[in-house]
């Protein structure tokens, strides 16, 4: 059985390696070196990223070493663990289609005042996803009740605002991005993961509904899922 240092070490490294190791891809796979919105989008996601990983770092490491959590069987259903490691496929194919999107020109550009609207959308999604860990030490990316860790219902920051805010904030960094180096073939890679992550949610609640003390009320004040006003 591996011990479980190596397997932290292991996911560690895979996290780095995913960090900044995925936007080098997308410039690679362009043969674009001279692209200046793939570069602003490389340092946009890595920075957020590695800010991420530097606060969970610094600030909080039980938080770190929860995203860091391998999986256990029994401890996680295999539904959700299908729908996490369809997420994570989704992630690296939007990226090589941003990229082979700009190298063969699969579909029109978009016009340059999408990267605009897809940089501010990109913004917004960064805030997000950065305030959703500094705001929720509970943010495992594996759905499980955290008795471990003695587990609370996060109501305040970003949180009561909707009730999933790291999942909108992956949406607008998606459709972001996609605006951002003007791919509309990364716009629908991007709907397939935020398919996904909608999916997701309905699981998701359904377990912290049935484990979570407080959730109902919480369910109950802060109306909306994903989209304010809206779901």
């Amino acid at each position: 059985m591996c011990p479980k240092w190596i397997k932290t070490a292991l996911l560690s490294l895979a996290f780095v390696a995913y960090v900044f190791g995925a936007p080098i891809l997308l410039i690679w796979l362009s043969r674009d070196w001279r692209w200046v919105q793939g570069w602003i989008f490389y340092g946009t996601f890595t920075s957020l990223f590695a800010i991420s990983l530097i606060w969970m770092l610094l600030k909080d490491p039980a938080l770190l070493a929860e995203r860091m959590r391998w999986p256990r069987r029994g401890e996680e259903s295999l539904a959700d663990m299908a729908i996490l490691f369809a997420i994570k496929v989704d992630a690296i194919a939007w990226l090589i289609v941003l990229a082979l999107d700009r190298r063969f020109g699969w579909t029109p550009r978009l016009p340059l005042w999408t990267a605009a609207c897809g940089a501010v959308l990109l913004a917004a999604g960064c805030f997000l996803m950065l305030r959703s860990i500094t705001d929720n030490t509970f943010l495992s990316q594996v759905v499980r009740i955290q008795s471990d860790r003695g587990q609370r219902v996060v109501s305040t920051g970003v949180y009561g605002f909707v009730r999933h805010p790291m999942y909108l904030g992956a949406s607008l960094l998606l459709v972001g991005g996609a605006l951002l180096v003007g791919s509309a073939a990364g716009l629908v890679v991007g709907a397939i993961m935020t398919c996904l992550l909608v999916v997701r949610i309905f699981g998701e609640e359904r377990v912290l509904v049935r484990g979570l003390e407080g959730y109902i009320a919480y369910r109950e004040k802060t109306r909306y899922r994903l989209i304010p006003g809206v779901w």
